[in-house]
């Protein structure tokens, strides 16, 4: 009996030293298993202009419990800004986030990780992943194209994108994403792929770390400045072409034939409206409107429709023409410029192939009101005509003042 228990406690203790060591193994730090760079790198990465992305911070010491990320526009810069606070615990609401707020406004720190939200071009540079004593563990090299100026090549009238080019110590191409899923369903529909300017050369600075060898974006800092003169003049590019998709499974139909009655019910109907919800806004005649789809991101499948037409981006895509008063950004918003009163009915979004939204426009005239000195308006006009004023009659007397001194001039050498 003895021996039995003996042996039912050791079996007893080694259940408890696996279970231990196992809850150890879960425990572990995974920034163990990756250690931070003797000398800091910078790891290379490109986006679009209005993007939103994550920067993990892919090492740390152990005893580092939070971390504080540091920007910088270039190498050797002295101007370092910090983009959350000393604890490593600021979080933004992203849904208030707009293009044009603070840069500051636009960052977030969640679990080690920066979240930058709409990035700009102005916010391209070095991120850097370190402590609020100054130590540094790692760093990124980002680089934002702009989407101003973007090229748009159509896959079904046979466009093709950019031709590489080749110079004697480097090459440039354009570097092509994904396509997107379809943005409609059940229709026909349309898919877009975003292309990046990259460049290959044998001369990139080695602090850089790249996905390829050799490789980085058009705008990193790893490229010569030498270089970087004739890549300003290529632009990013997007592709589109047709597509369709189901939108799902249909229920499937009742056995049996379907009454009459039914089918006299249906009789007089209105027509099918999606069951999506809606918001209602009255626009002012003549004034501008931007609708952003709910949820939709610039890298996201987005479709626009106006009651039953169909908004297609081959038609509606800005940059198209450059007199568009109705038209689509790279950002997936929807633009009315000069609200007409033909603008009225009701604007469907999809979002990654399904409809999301509505949004019932009303376009009203309002009466001009008279207006008064106090208006913010008038001042300013009144500020501009005295000023336009003052600057035409200096002009007209600097005029006579020098036409005087050269009569004077003549006068004098006549003599």
């Amino acid at each position: 009996m003895a021996l039995a228990g003996l042996s039912g406690i050791a079996l007893v203790l080694r259940a408890a030293a696996v279970l231990h060591a196992f809850a150890i193994m879960e425990k572990e730090d995974i920034f163990k298993k990756t250690p931070c760079p003797a000398f800091l790198m910078f790891e290379n990465a490109a986006y679009l202009a209005d993007m939103s992305f994550e920067l993990p911070c892919n090492c740390k010491p152990e005893l580092a419990t939070s971390v504080v990320w540091y920007f910088q526009k270039g190498m050797g810069s002295r101007q370092t800004r910090v983009l959350t606070d000393f604890d490593g615990t600021l979080i933004v609401d992203s849904s208030f986030i707009k293009v044009g707020s603070d840069m500051l406004k636009r960052f977030s720190i969640r679990m080690f990780s920066l979240i930058v939200f709409r990035v700009q071009v102005e916010d391209s540079g070095h991120y850097i992943c370190g402590t609020k004593q100054g130590d540094f563990f790692y760093g990124y090299d980002v680089d934002v194209q702009a989407s101003k100026g973007i090229g748009v090549a159509f896959a079904d009238r046979n466009q093709h994108p950019q031709e590489d080019r080749e110079e004697t110590q480097f090459k440039v191409f354009t570097s092509f994403w994904d396509w997107t899923t379809c943005n409609r369903c059940d229709v026909r529909g349309e898919q877009r792929r975003i292309g990046l300017c990259y460049v290959k050369s044998s001369y990139l600075l080695r602090r850089y770390r790249t996905t390829t060898a050799e490789v980085a974006s058009c705008g990193s800092n790893s490229i010569p400045r030498q270089f970087q003169g004739t890549l300003q003049h290529r632009k990013p590019e997007v592709v589109i072409r047709s597509c369709t998709k189901p939108c799902g499974k249909k229920k499937p139909s009742q056995k049996g034939e379907v009454s009459i009655s039914d089918v006299i019910s249906k009789i007089g109907e209105k027509p099918w409206v999606p069951e999506v919800p809606l918001q209602f806004h009255k626009q002012s005649l003549g004034s501008g409107l931007i609708i952003s789809c709910p949820g939709a991101r610039p890298e996201h499948a987005v479709a626009w429709d106006k009651d039953s037409t169909r908004l297609y981006l081959t038609s509606y895509l800005t940059g198209i023409n450059g007199s568009m008063r109705v038209f689509i950004d790279h950002g997936n918003h929807l633009h009315i410029r000069f609200a007409q009163l033909s603008d009225r009915g009701t604007y469907y979004c999809w979002r990654e192939g399904q409809m999301v939204a509505g949004f019932r426009l009303s376009v009203i005239y309002e009466s001009r009101r008279r207006r008064s000195l106090d208006d913010p308006e008038t001042l300013y006009a009144v500020k501009v005509i005295v000023t336009s004023y003052v600057l035409i009659t200096v002009l007209f007397a600097v005029i006579h003042v020098v036409r005087c001194c050269l009569y004077a001039f003549r006068c004098t050498a006549g003599e």
